[in-house]
């Protein structure tokens, strides 16, 4: 018995000392956590269990929440971060302004690009908006137009009676969606930026949203969809270049034999915009952007980065493309947020 007691009370005070080890290395360790809120596109990259051992080589532990990124602009508390990274430079330079913030960061990239089938594409290019990988804006506004139906389409292998249409996010929330009025918006405006709440580009475009029912407020969701469900519920999706090129790099069977990616014609960029609120944003910025560890985990996820030989010797033997041509500028965040409130006001 006595034997007993002394084992359980060694075992006590050794698992005590263990704890208290432990307790003491952590405590001792020099790790700075530094929480943000992101766009929800980057989740898995910050997710990633290599980028959280870059981030502790130099003791950072780096926690982030999700939000769409116009949430992120207008109604996220961000009191409570020390970094906002959303999906668009418009977005960053309204939270840059607001906050005060000296500089922000630009890490990465990733074009807008239409994820769809491949049957969905034979039908497109006989109907003249698709011609290789790339989508005709202007031709795909035409058949909005008209209120056109896939089944109405010549040759159509999509019988679905439902409007040709793009799927997106919802526009009042999230990044993507409004990259997407950015660009059709630019079309609709007689190839040029919006610079406003023009009546008549609201009235062309706001179909593009308003016929498509529900939409989700973050890009992630929309896109599983169109990864589990296949064409019958999600025949086209506008998505980032980033969410599509990720899946094939990974070579995780995701990215079936009939998936497509396209390239609108005109296309925007969405450049990933990190805006510091400390010293320790400020590391975390600089790695993102300067550490060549930072820049291979990013193309691995999709991104292009400042360096485009990491994402092009990935790419290579892929759909994606090398370079982009076709692209503008999308709208200041104030320009871009009356063309949104006129489409809400007046159609949603």
């Amino acid at each position: 018995m006595r034997r007993r007691l002394l084992g359980v009370a060694l075992a006590v005070l050794l698992t005590g000392g263990v704890v208290a080890a432990l307790v003491l290395g952590n405590l001792g360790s020099g790790v700075t956590v530094v929480r943000g809120v992101i766009g929800s596109e980057k989740k898995p990259f910050f997710d990633d269990p290599q980028v959280k051992a870059a981030f502790a080589k130099h003791g950072l532990q780096v926690e982030v929440d999700t939000a769409g990124s116009r949430e992120i602009a207008g109604s996220v508390d961000l009191s409570t971060y020390s970094f906002a990274f959303p999906s668009s430079a418009p977005a960053a330079e309204k939270i840059k302004k607001e906050r005060g913030v000296a500089a922000t960061f630009a890490p990465f990239f990733s074009p807008m690009a239409v994820a769809t089938f491949e049957p969905i594409v034979a039908t497109l290019t006989q109907a003249g908006v698709v011609s290789g990988t790339t989508f005709d804006i202007k031709k795909y506004l035409e058949i909005v137009d008209k209120g056109t139906r896939w089944d109405a389409l010549p040759g159509s292998a999509y019988k679905a009676r439902k409007r040709v249409l793009l799927t997106t996010t919802d526009i009042r929330t999230s990044n993507s969606a409004a990259m997407y009025l950015a660009l059709t918006s630019y079309v609709a405006n007689g190839d040029d930026v919006v610079t406003g709440a023009d009546t008549q580009v609201a009235e062309r475009v706001a179909p593009l949203f308003l016929d498509q029912g529900y939409s989700e407020s973050t890009s992630e969701a929309p896109f599983e969809d169109y990864l589990a469900m296949g064409m019958g519920k999600t025949p086209m999706i506008m998505v980032y270049e980033a969410q599509y090129a990720a899946r094939l790099f990974a070579n995780d069977g995701t990215i079936g034999p009939q998936m497509r990616l396209l390239y609108p014609s005109p296309t925007v960029l969405s450049k990933h915009t990190l805006v510091p609120f400390d010293e320790n944003a400020n590391k975390v910025g600089r790695l993102l952007t300067d550490d060549p560890e930072f820049a291979r985990l990013a193309a691995r996820h999709g991104f292009r980065t400042a360096d485009p030989g990491v994402f092009a010797g990935l790419a290579k033997g892929t759909p994606l493309t090398r370079d982009l041509v076709d692209v503008v500028e999308p709208p200041t965040y104030d320009h871009l947020e009356q063309l949104v409130a006129l489409i809400e006001e007046r159609y949603l």
